[in-house]
């Protein structure tokens, strides 16, 4: 329970899986620069940020910086797309003809970024059922061309870097589980309705069921790294070369990128209260976020046959207009977003102090990010308010824990 928490490798791996992850925390560390360079060429021409470990603060969240910002780099980044036009069915919509589906709003010296992004807050008033006040921030985008113009006519979505530990775990969830937690057309009238996101995996030339990102818009930990190494920092591998059609670095890196992300162990859940734990199932969190998922057989041996609690269940559900961007994403919707994991969110503040949550970075702290919750999160979010202080206090500890 240290700023540490997120960085240590699967306790199941054996002596080469422990090389394979050392390796790969070198990759996922590793600064890149403008060619031509000795050591990690390639960065840009555009890009967000110059390495993995950048954005994701020792494997955790980041926090709420972009480029209008005072900091020189941007943890945050902004997905992009049109919202007409032909779609890209391996890209899941319709990228911006100067921009492509994310702005990069950095640049080596010498070129221009594509935009400034800007955030202003509004802060919005409530209350309790008890009349203890709260406010909840909503953050506004503004896009800025080099000339200072804004960019308008644009679907856009704010995204803050995720945690990345316990990804392995789940990429072998079985397909066949995932769909059977599933109830798309809500047969059972409980107000929950969550669904697969389908998106195209490249390794396999087919519609798969997506597990990564906030709208599990990723299949695998592959695709996954591959796209970031690209679009965050510009830098091109077989398959995913950048802007101008070049390669930086190969197969190896991202796959040993990828499979340090995939051993990151899981911090071990602190002592909980049984009070906690009812309040968390009284106001029905557990219906999106599932407790106890499995995988199935793997050719990774640390990662087969496991039982574990991530308190996700990889699924698409509609959160409300509040937490909406109005941006399709394959088959989610502009205010569906995948069941975030909460395991390990309670070490959130000290592994990175600032971090903050939901997808846009918009909640403080998790109460905020329970308020914010409607749509199929609505039920769950009135319950809480309706909670006295001492039961709030006790559903948030035990969240905590996890």
């Amino acid at each position: 329970a240290s700023s540490h928490a997120f960085t240590l490798p699967a306790p199941n791996l054996d002596a080469q899986g422990v090389d394979l992850h050392l390796a790969g925390d070198v990759a996922f560390e590793a600064k890149f620069v403008t060619g031509p360079a000795d050591i990690n060429p390639g960065l840009g021409p555009q890009y967000n940020n110059n390495s993995c470990n950048a954005c994701h603060l020792r494997n955790g969240r980041g926090v709420p910086t972009v480029s209008g910002g005072a900091g020189l780099r941007s943890h945050m980044l902004v997905r992009v797309s049109m919202p007409d036009g032909e779609v890209d069915p391996q890209a899941g919509g319709t990228g911006h003809p100067e921009y492509g589906f994310q702005i990069q709003d950095h640049a080596i010296y010498g070129v221009e970024s594509e935009a400034k992004v800007e955030i202003i807050w509004e802060e919005i008033k409530g209350a309790y059922a008890d009349g203890v006040e709260y406010s909840l921030r909503k953050p506004n985008l503004v896009l800025r061309k080099p000339d200072g113009s804004v960019i308008a006519d644009v679907q856009t979505s704010l995204r803050q870097p995720p945690p990345v530990f316990g990804l392995g775990l789940l990429e072998e969830v079985p397909e066949s589980l995932l769909m059977e937690l599933g109830d798309p057309d809500d047969k059972n009238n409980d107000g929950i309705s969550g669904r697969p996101n389908m998106v195209w995996s490249k390794s396999l030339s087919k519609m798969v069921i997506g597990r990564f990102g906030w709208k599990s818009n990723q299949p695998d930990l592959y695709q996954q790294t591959a796209s970031a190494y690209v679009g965050d920092m510009g830098v091109g591998s077989p398959g995913y070369p950048d802007a101008n059609g070049d390669v930086e670095i190969e197969e190896d890196i991202v796959e040993s990128a990828a499979f340090y992300a995939r051993s990151l162990a899981v911090p071990s859940s602190r002592l909980s209260s049984a009070r906690g734990r009812k309040l968390f199932k009284t106001a029905g969190c557990d219906a999106c976020h599932t407790p106890v998922l499995f995988t199935g057989s793997s050719k990774w041996e640390f990662l087969a046959d496991q039982e574990f609690a991530p308190y996700t269940d990889l699924l698409l559900h509609d959160m409300g207009e509040g937490l909406a961007d109005g941006r399709p994403d394959y088959e989610a919707s502009g205010s569906e977003w995948r069941t975030s994991p909460l395991w390990g969110i309670g070490l959130t503040q000290t592994v990175a102090p600032g971090a903050t949550y939901l997808h846009d970075g918009r909640a403080r702290t998790l109460a905020e990010a329970i308020l914010w919750h409607a749509g199929e999160g609505e039920a769950s979010a009135t319950k809480f308010k309706e909670m006295t202080a001492a039961d709030r206090a006790g559903l948030l500890a035990f969240v905590e824990t996890l």
